[in-house]
C-alpha cells in the first residue's frame, strides 16, 4: 500500500476518534403513531427553550427512532410532526451532566389532510439497517456517468471479480434484482445487462447478505436489489440528465424519467439511452506439459443500447392496489480481441518456437422484455401481494475466430485454422407468487408461495472455415436446453419478546425439478439427459437484542442453495483462441450453504458483523491443461467437495465538521477450499482477504460540495485456485446546483492512480499460471441532470434546518 494511503487513513482516523471524545451529551427517544408502530421519517425539531430558536433538526429512523448528538447544557422542548398526524410538542426539559432520554412522542391521526408536504432531509450515502446495507447511489458524486456493474465495485462489501463474477463479503453466488424481482441472468449476459443501465437511472443498491425465509432460496452469498428511480409525488413530475466519460475511449448516455401521480393512480416510466467503447486487456503467463505459453489479449467493444419501462398503479380504494410494468432493454455490440501466444519450451522459455495470432471479431445483439401484473391489498394489521411475472430474453452472437501461426520472427505463416461460429441464445421465465402477513399471537405472521419456471435453449454453431467456404462441423457443434421449475412455500414469524428482545423464525420449502439435455448433431456424440428433481427444507432465525438505546446485537442463521444455471452447465467452447478457452460442466450439483452472522450496533450508526459459511459441493472455476492438445489450456466450472468463510465487516459513518462527512467500511475474510478429484487434482487453498472502502464529502460552501473515494483491496483467492494480488483506487468528484437546485451537475474522475485491475496465480494439475488484467476504469466524466419540477400541486414547505436533496410524500 502506498505511503499516501496510509497517511490519509490515520488522518481520518484520528479525526473519528477526536470526535468521539467530543465534548457534548446525546439526546434520543422514538415517534410512535396511536397504534405504538414506530413513525418513519418523522419531522423531529429540537429548540431552546429560553427564546424558542432551533438547535437541532432530524428525522427519524425507520422504527421512529431519532437522536441528537453533541447537545450542550441547556434547557430544551422538541416539536414532533408528520404527514397527516397532529403535531407535538414536548414539555421542557434540562440536560446537565448526562445524555437524556426523552419519553415517547405518540403523534394522533389528524382529520385534515394535508396535500403535500416536502420534507428534506439529508440522505446518507450508505445506510446500515438490521437485514441489509443500503448504497445510495445518488447519494455521491463518484457515479456519474458509471454504469451499473461499475458501481458495484464501489459498494461496500460487494467484490467483482476479473470475470466479473460478483461476491459478497466473500461469498459468490450472488442473485441481482431489480426493483424487487430477480434478473435471472449469469455470466456475460449479466454483465451485459449491468452495464446497459446507468447511475443516472438507479437510486439505492440493497445489499442483503442473510435473506430471510420470505426470499427464495437461491443465491449462497445473498441478493442485490438495484432500485430504480420512482417518483411519488402528486401531480407531474421528472427529470432529464446525461454524461460523458472519456479514458482511452468515451462513453455516454442520456435518460429521461417521469411520472403523473393524483389520488386514483400514479403512472411512471423512463428511457435511456447508452454508446461508447469499452477496453479491456489480460495478460496470462502459464507453464503447463513442459511448454510455455505466453499470452497477450487486448478487447474493445464499441456497443449502443437503449432501455425503457413504463408502470401504472391504479388506487382501487383506500386499501387496494392494481397496477402493472413493462420494461425492455436492446443492445448490441461490435467486439474486436486481439489474442497473441508465444509458445515456447519450458526449459528454454525465452526462446521462442512459434506464434500463435488470432485477431477475433464478433458482433451481437441482446433483447429482453418483461412483464409484471400485481395486486395489492392492506388493511390494518393484514397485508397481501400477489405478483405474475414473464420475460423473454434473446441474444444473438455471430464470432470470426482465425488461428495463424507464425514462425519467432512473425515472417511467415506455418499453419492456419480459421473457425466461425455462432450462439443463439433464448430464455422464457414466468413466475407467480403471493405473500401475506397480518399480526398475529402478538407478533407478525407471514405466508407465502412462489412457483417459477425457466426455459432456455442454446444452440452453438461451429464452422470450419477453408478457402472462404464455411463447412458445419458437427461435431463441435451441438444444442442444450434446460427447463427448471421450482415451486416454494414459506412461513415466517416474529415477535418483540418484551421491550429488549425480538425473535423470528422461519421456514422455506422448495421442489425443484430441472432436465439439461445436450442434444449432439451425430448420434454416437448422443448422451442422455440429466435430471434433477429433489425437495429441500431452508430455515432460518433471528434474535436481536436491544441492551439499551446505544446498544443493540443479533444472531441471525440461514440455509440457501444455490442452483447451477445454463451458464455453468452449457458445455460449449468459447474460445479466445483454439489454445485458450472455456465451458461449462453439464453434471455441476447444487450448492448448499448453511450461513451465520452476529451483528452489533452503536448509537444505531456504527454497524459490526461476524460472520461464518460452510458450503458442500461448492459451485467454482477451475484452471487446468487441456487433455487433448498438450499446449492447451481452459477454464471450466466444478464442485468443490467443501468451502468454509469466516469474514468480518465494520461500518463507520463519522460527521467529522459540520462540513465533512465521512463514511469507511472494512471487511476481511478468510477461505478454506477444500477437494479431490482424483489423479492428483487436488485443491488445498487457504487465503484470507480484507478490503477497505472510504468515502469523504465536503460541503464547500451554499453551493459546493466536493467528493473524495478509495478502496483498497487485499490479497485473497478467485474461483477454487486463483491467489489474485493486491489492489487499490482513488476517485474525486465534485457538485454544482443551479437554477434554485433544478440543475445538478457534476465532475468525476475515477481510479486515479490506475490500481484497479489485478494481478495473480494459480497452481493446479500441472498448470501453473500468472496473470494480470485492466480495464479503462481511469477516466474522467462530466454528468448533468435537471429536475422538471412539479406541476398542478399546491404545496407547502416544511422547514427542518437540514440543507438536503428533497424527499416528497403524497398526503
Amino acid at each position: 500500500m502506498p505511503k499516501l494511503f496510509y497517511l490519509f487513513t490515520i488522518l481520518i482516523y484520528s479525526s473519528f476518534l477526536s470526535s468521539s471524545i467530543a465534548q457534548g451529551f446525546t439526546l434520543s427517544g422514538s415517534i410512535l403513531d396511536d397504534k405504538g408502530v414506530g413513525v418513519p421519517f418523522a419531522t423531529i425539531i429540537l429548540k431552546s427553550a429560553l427564546d424558542s430558536s432551533m438547535v437541532k433538526a432530524d428525522i427519524t429512523t425507520e422504527d421512529g427512532v431519532y437522536k441528537f448528538e453533541q447537545i450542550k447544557q441547556g434547557k430544551y422542548f422538541a416539536e414532533a410532526s408528520y404527514i397527516g398526524l397532529s403535531d407535538k410538542k414536548t414539555e421542557p426539559f434540562e440536560i446537565k451532566d448526562k445524555s437524556k432520554t426523552l419519553p415517547v412522542i405518540v403523534l394522533l391521526e389528524n382529520a385534515k389532510q394535508l396535500e403535500e408536504v416536502i420534507v428534506t432531509a439529508q440522505r446518507a450515502i450508505i445506510e446500515v439497517k438490521a437485514d441489509r446495507t443500503i448504497f445510495n447511489v445518488q447519494g455521491t458524486i463518484n457515479s456519474a456517468g458509471e454504469n451499473g456493474l461499475n458501481l458495484l465495485r464501489k459498494a461496500p462489501g460487494v467484490l467483482v471479480d476479473n470475470n466479473n463474477n460478483i461476491s459478497v463479503l466473500g461469498r459468490s453466488g450472488v442473485l441481482v434484482y431489480v426493483d424487487g424481482k430477480r434478473i435471472p441472468l449469469r455470466g456475460d449476459d449479466l454483465t451485459n445487462y449491468l452495464q446497459n443501465l446507468t447511475s443516472e437511472q438507479i437510486d439505492k443498491i440493497d445489499i442483503i447478505t442473510n435473506p430471510g425465509s420470505k426470499y427464495e432460496a437461491q443465491g449462497n452469498a445473498g441478493i442485490i436489489d438495484i432500485r430504480l428511480k420512482k417518483d411519488k409525488n402528486l401531480g407531474s413530475n421528472g427529470t432529464i440528465s446525461s454524461s460523458y466519460g472519456h479514458g482511452r475511449y468515451g462513453t455516454g448516455n442520456m435518460n429521461a424519467n417521469g411520472n403523473f401521480r393524483n389520488k386514483s393512480m400514479n403512472t411512471f416510466g423512463g428511457v435511456g439511452y447508452n454508446a461508447g467503447i469499452r477496453w479491456n486487456q489480460m495478460l496470462f503467463d502459464t507453464y503447463q506439459n513442459k511448454i510455455r505459453l505466453n499470452e497477450r489479449n487486448i478487447m474493445t467493444s464499441d456497443y449502443n443500447g437503449w432501455n425503457g419501462r413504463w408502470g401504472t398503479d391504479f388506487f382501487l380504494n383506500k386499501k387496494s392496489t392494481i397496477g402493472f410494468i413493462v420494461s425492455s432493454q436492446s443492445n448490441s455490440s461490435e467486439n474486436l480481441s486481439n489474442n497473441k501466444t508465444f509458445i515456447s519450451a519450458e526449459s528454454n522459455p525465452n526462446s521462442i518456437d512459434s506464434i500463435l495470432t488470432a485477431p477475433n471479431s464478433s458482433e451481437s445483439k441482446r433483447k429482453q422484455s418483461t412483464f409484471n401484473i400485481n395486486y395489492a391489498y392492506e388493511s390494518g394489521k393484514s397485508r397481501l401481494n400477489i405478483d405474475a411475472d414473464y420475460g423473454t430474453f434473446r441474444n444473438e452472437a455471430d464470432h470470426f475466430q482465425p488461428n495463424y501461426y507464425y514462425n519467432s520472427s512473425e515472417s511467415s505463416i506455418l499453419s492456419q485454422n480459421i473457425n466461425t461460429y455462432n450462439t443463439p441464445v433464448k430464455i422464457d421465465i414466468a413466475t407467480a407468487k403471493a405473500d401475506f402477513e397480518t399480526q398475529m399471537w402478538g407478533g407478525s405472521l407471514g405466508v407465502g408461495t412462489k412457483f417459477s419456471n425457466v426455459v432456455t435453449d442454446n444452440t452453438f454453431l461451429f464452422y470450419n472455415v477453408n478457402d472462404g467456404v464455411s463447412v458445419r462441423n458437427n461435431r463441435r457443434s451441438n444444442q442444450f436446453t434446460y427447463n427448471e421449475n421450482v415451486l416454494a412455500g414459506y412461513v415466517n414469524y416474529s415477535k418483540n419478546i418484551n421491550t429488549k428482545w425480538n425473535a423470528s423464525a422461519g421456514l422455506r420449502i422448495e421442489n425443484t425439478n430441472a432436465t439439461g439435455d445436450l442434444i449432439a448433431y451425430i448420434p454416437e456424440l448422443e448422451e442422455a439427459p440429466v435430471d434433477f428433481n429433489y425437495t429441500s427444507f431452508f430455515p432460518s432465525a433471528g434474535l436481536t437484542y436491544q441492551h439499551s438505546p446505544s446498544h443493540a446485537y443479533s444472531i441471525n442463521y440461514g440455509r440457501r442453495i444455490n442452483r447451477p444455471d445454463y451458464n455453468v452447465l452449457n458445455p460449449f467452447r468459447e474460445q479466445l483462441s483454439e489454445l485458450s478457452y472455456s465451458k461449462g460442466n453439464k453434471n455441476l450439483q447444487p450448492e448448499i450453504v448453511n450461513n451465520i452472522e452476529l451483528g452489533y450496533t452503536l448509537k444505531y450508526r456504527y454497524s459490526f458483523k461476524l460472520a461464518y459459511s460452510n458450503t458442500s459441493n461448492q459451485i467454482t472455476r477451475l484452471l487446468g491443461p487441456d487433455e487433448i492438445d498438450p499446449r492447451a489450456g481452459f477454464i471450466s466450472w466444478d464442485n468443490l467437495a467443501s468451502q468454509k468463510l469466516y469474514s468480518a465487516n465494520i461500518s463507520l459513518p463519522v460527521d467529522i465538521t459540520k462540513w465533512w462527512n465521512a463514511y469507511m467500511n472494512f471487511s476481511a475474510s478468510y477461505t478454506d477450499n477444500q477437494a479431490d478429484y482424483g489423479d492428483g487434482r487436488v485443491v488445498d487453498v487457504q487465503a484470507g482477504s480484507y478490503n477497505f472502502y472510504q468515502q469523504h464529502t465536503f460541503k464547500l460552501g451554499n453551493t459546493w460540495k466536493g467528493e473524495i473515494s478509495g478502496w483498497y483491496g487485499g490479497p485473497g483467492v478467485w474461483g477454487g485456485v486463483f491467489l489474485y494480488d493486491p489492489s487499490y483506487s482513488l476517485n474525486l468528484g465534485l457538485q454544482r446546483k443551479f437554477i434554485n437546485d433544478k440543475m445538478n451537475v457534476r465532475l468525476s474522475v475515477g481510479d486515479i492512480t490506475y490500481q484497479s485491475g489485478w494481478s495473480g496465480s494459480s497452481r493446479f494439475n500441472g498448470q501453473i499460471g500468472n496473470g494480470q488484467g485492466n480495464w479503462d476504469s481511469r477516466r474522467a466524466s462530466l454528468s448533468i441532470s435537471y429536475d422538471l419540477g412539479n406541476s398542478n400541486v399546491k404545496s407547502r414547505k416544511r422547514n427542518t434546518g437540514i440543507e438536503a436533496e428533497s424527499k416528497r410524500v403524497g398526503g
